[in-house]
């Protein structure tokens, strides 16, 4: 019912918002400013080290993702009619789920004996990019854009004793499509993206000095991380 209802305000608002032209100054403006909220779903790139373990090969892959939320600000330089650089620094919550498998199919154990194939990657990355932003001809209330840019993260969450320790720096690029709906006093601006990390964030079991002998299988089988991310997010400007 609930859902229902959100649909049908939603729809409402975007019929009373087709009415008449808002704002029509607005993207005159040389600089303006506004804040994001948005859903995520992190993932990983995964490559396995292959190295033995105990006689056993191990293969890690993401099984499961738990939707995330990001928050940021937005701060918008106007460079022409069609073009306009942003800067957009935000933070994220997010968490991913890492499986092992063996070669052979046999269980993953621990070497206490103890059944373990899943461990959960907690992150909280700060974001700080730099996009350019590509409109298209404003109609009515509406603008389809595409977005590009890139930059660097740093992931605040580090947590030594976990099986996988991510490393802090990541650079990125990110691609992605929105819309800028007007209305009265703001532009309300649905955006869904997705952004490819280049630096390796796994941290290798020799240089975890906290990781016990239980956990430390879970990082030997492991190589390289990188990351991945698909964000849902909702501009107010």
């Amino acid at each position: 019912m609930t859902k229902r209802l959100l649909t049908i305000l939603f729809t409402a608002l975007l019929a009373l918002n087709a009415t008449a032209q808002n704002n029509p100054y607005v993207d005159d403006k040389l600089v303006h400013f506004g804040f994001s909220l948005g859903l995520n779903l992190m993932t990983f790139g995964v490559t396995d080290s292959e190295v033995p373990i105990e006689g056993e090969v191990y293969h890690a892959r993401v099984s499961s993702l738990m939707p995330g939320f990001s928050v940021g600000f937005i701060s918008d330089l106007r460079l022409c009619r069609y073009l306009n650089l942003r800067f957009c620094p935000g933070l994220s919550f997010s968490q991913r789920t890492l499986s092992y498998v063996t070669e052979s199919g046999a269980p993953v154990r621990s070497k206490s004996g103890q059944f373990r194939d899943k461990i959960d990657i907690l992150s909280i990355p700060i974001t700080i990019p730099l996009y350019l932003k590509f409109s298209a001809a404003r109609e009515k209330n509406y603008r389809p854009y595409v977005i590009a840019g890139g930059g660097f993260e740093y992931n605040v969450y580090r947590d030594a004793e976990q099986p996988v320790m991510l490393k802090g720096p990541d650079y990125f690029v990110e691609l992605g499509v929105g819309c800028d709906i007007y209305f009265r006093w703001f532009k309300f601006c649905p955006q869904i993206s997705y952004k490819i990390g280049f630096a390796n964030v796994f941290t290798p079991a020799d240089q975890n000095i906290y990781l016990t002998p239980d956990n430390r299988f879970y990082s030997t089988a492991l190589s390289k991380l990188t990351s991945r991310m698909l964000c849902i997010t909702f501009n107010f400007e």
